[in-house]
C-alpha cells in the first residue's frame, strides 16, 4: 500500500476532517459519485438503471464494526428487505455484506446465523449473497462462517484480498466449495507481518491469483479491479476458460470501462453502495485515487 494512501487513510481518521468531509456541500457532492444515497430505494433506482445498460450489481447497506446487538439485527432485517426488492423488481442484483455488520465484533455465532438467514432468504429470491473481507482481525472467523454456511447453502461467494500472505491458501482451501471468489487487491492499512506493503508486491500477487482463479473449474471468479492492466490480462486468460466469470467495479469508477465491458458480451457486476454510514467507504476511495481527493479540495474551495 502507497505512502500517499497511508496518508490519507491516517488523515480522514482525524475528526476535524471527518467533519469537514460530511458537514459540507462538497463532501456530499463526492460521496454522491460514489455512494447511489441514502436508502434502499436509491440502491434499486441505480440497480434499474444499471441494469438497462446490462450490466448486474451487488448491493451494499454501508456500515460496519458493529458493537451493539440491535444494530446488528436491524442491518440484517435490512439485508432481507434488499433481498426481498431484488425479487419484487426483477432485478439482476445480488447483496454484499460485511460480516461485522452483522455482529461479528459482538459474537460470531450471531454473524453466522445472520449470514445463514440471509443465503435462506436469496435462494428463495434466486439470488446470492457475497461476504465481503474486512480487516485482517476478522480474516480467520469470516471464511469459516463461509465455509459452514457456504457447505449448506451453495449460494454464496467470498472477496479475498490480494495483499494478505494468507490469501494464496486461502483460495486454495476455499475453491473446492464452489459459489464466486471476489478477488480485490486489498483497501485496509495492514502491518507488514500481515500484507504486503508496496504496490508492485500487491499487483504481482493479484496477478498469481488471478491465474490460479481463473483456471479453477467449479467457481465464478469475480475479478474486483479497475486496472487497465490486470482487466486486459483476465480478458487474455477468460479466452482459455469454459466456465463464467465477471468483472466487477464500483459504482462511480469508471463507468465508460464498465459499458466498454459490458457491450463486448461480458459479464460486470457494479458494486452499488448505499445507506447513511457513508464516511469510511468513502475515505477508502478517496486513498486509493488522488484525482478524488483534488477533486474534493477544489469543490470545497469553489472551483
Amino acid at each position: 500500500m502507497s505512502a500517499f494512501t497511508r496518508a490519507v487513510v491516517a488523515a480522514t481518521a482525524a475528526s476535524p476532517v471527518e467533519k469537514v468531509i460530511t458537514g459540507t456541500r462538497a463532501g456530499r457532492s463526492l460521496a454522491d459519485r460514489f455512494v447511489a444515497g441514502d436508502t434502499l430505494q436509491a440502491g434499486i433506482e441505480a440497480a434499474r438503471r444499471l441494469n438497462r445498460q446490462r450490466m448486474l450489481v451487488s448491493l451494499d447497506l454501508l456500515g460496519e464494526e458493529v458493537h451493539d446487538r440491535v444494530g446488528a439485527e436491524r442491518a440484517a432485517d435490512e439485508y432481507v428487505e434488499a433481498v426481498q426488492a431484488i425479487a419484487a423488481e426483477g432485478l439482476e442484483a445480488n447483496i454484499s455484506i460485511k460480516l461485522t455488520q452483522l455482529g461479528l465484533a459482538i459474537e460470531p455465532g450471531m454473524a453466522e446465523a445472520a449470514v445463514d438467514r440471509l443465503a435462506r432468504v436469496a435462494a428463495e429470491a434466486g439470488t446470492t449473497v457475497t461476504i465481503d473481507m474486512e480487516g485482517s482481525a476478522y480474516t480467520e472467523a469470516t471464511v469459516r462462517i463461509y465455509e459452514k454456511v457456504q457447505s449448506e447453502h451453495g449460494n454464496l461467494g467470498i472477496c479475498l484480498q490480494a495483499a494478505l500472505h494468507r490469501t494464496p491458501d486461502d483460495l486454495e482451501r476455499l475453491i473446492p466449495l464452489g459459489g464466486h471468489i471476489r478477488l480485490c487487491k486489498g483497501a485496509y492499512v495492514e502491518p507488514p507481518s500481515v500484507a504486503l506493503q508496496t504496490d508492485r508486491e500487491i499487483l504481482a500477487a493479484y496477478v498469481r491469483l488471478l491465474t490460479v482463479l481463473m483456471g479453477a473449474p467449479g467457481v465464478r471468479p469475480a475479478i474486483a479491479t479497475h486496472d487497465p492492466t490486470l482487466i486486459r490480462m483476465a480478458l487474455d486468460l477468460g479466452r482459455e476458460r469454459r466456465e463464467p466469470f465477471e468483472f466487477q467495479l464500483l459504482y462511480g469508477v469508471r463507468a465508460d470501462e464498465q459499458r466498454r465491458l459490458a457491450l463486448t458480451g461480458h459479464d460486470v457486476r457494479v458494486y452499488v453502495p448505499f445507506g447513511s454510514a457513508w464516511y469510511p467507504y468513502l475515505t477508502r476511495r478517496l486513498a486509493e485515487r488522488p484525482s478524488n481527493l483534488w477533486f474534493f479540495l477544489r469543490a470545497l474551495i469553489g472551483r
